[in-house]
């Protein structure tokens, strides 16, 4: 098992930060030192063994922060084993059926040999900031989408992966 992990996110109103530290609390519970951060605020990853970065989708990409903390980043990611997670459909098809990374995120994975990744649904509700989810919440269509039972299982099966070095191949 490895010693320290890091989750690290980007989220604009909060869903995926939730989503984080639900991953973070499993990793704890299986025994893992884990640690939960927003993504801008992470400056160094040299005192994890491993590291799970998530982001919010927005119109089909990946949170600022996450993109920016995966560029920063970059080499000392490719040195350990990472694995990334997506949150933001605002319906059930999370729950339905896997959805696979959205373009620039697939495209991170394949620089950096990342092999785990997993899409979770959105959450959009009232008091959400920010123009277009204002027209998205008008519109009758936000929501609490998030499965939080799908993101504990996950998690407990990412520590075995975590453990082995499997999410990342060298």
């Amino acid at each position: 098992m490895r010693d320290k992990v890091l989750v690290a996110y980007g989220s604009t109103n909060g869903s995926t930060a939730r989503i984080a530290g639900t991953v973070a609390e499993v990793l704890r519970e299986k025994g893992t030192a884990a640690e939960v951060l927003p993504a801008r605020s992470v400056t160094d990853v040299k005192p994890y063994d491993a590291v799970v970065v998530g982001g919010g989708l927005y119109a089909g990409r990946w949170h600022r922060d996450a993109r920016r903390f995966v560029r920063r980043f970059r080499g000392e990611l490719r040195l350990r084993p990472v694995a990334f997670f997506s949150s933001g459909p605002l319906d059930a098809s999370a729950q339905a059926r896997d959805i696979p990374p959205a373009p620039g995120v697939r495209r991170v994975m394949r620089r950096l040999d990342v092999t785990e990744h997993v899409t979770f649904g959105g959450c959009l509700q009232e008091g959400a900031r920010g123009r277009v989810a204002g027209m998205i919440l008008r519109s009758g269509k936000g929501g609490d989408f998030r499965d939080f039972r799908a993101i504990e299982s996950w998690a407990a099966g990412l520590v075995e992966e975590l453990a082995m070095g499997r999410t990342a191949r060298r």
